[in-house]
């Protein structure tokens, strides 16, 4: 799925744009760009929506250049046993 096509859904998902936007304490042209590909949609905006949406919406999907994976595994290293 495309970041904007992603951010389309998103809106739809939570009843607007202009909805997206005040969640979001984001300016409405904002979300607008994200949704037409116009604008990346940051990392951050991407952990928030995929938490509005109840994970329908994957920050991975939203921005898929951020090193969501790398982050992940550096968030919960593996103990080994000394």
């Amino acid at each position: 799925m495309k970041s904007a096509d992603a951010a389309k859904e998103a809106s739809r998902l939570l009843g607007s744009q202009a909805e997206m936007a005040r969640l979001l304490q984001v300016k409405a042209p904002t979300v607008n760009q994200w949704c037409s590909g116009e604008r990346a949609v940051p990392a951050k905006r991407a952990l928030q929506i995929e938490a509005l949406t109840e994970g329908q919406i994957k920050k991975a999907d939203l921005c898929p250049t951020f090193p969501w994976a790398q982050i992940s595994s550096a968030s919960n290293p593996t103990l080994s046993a000394a």
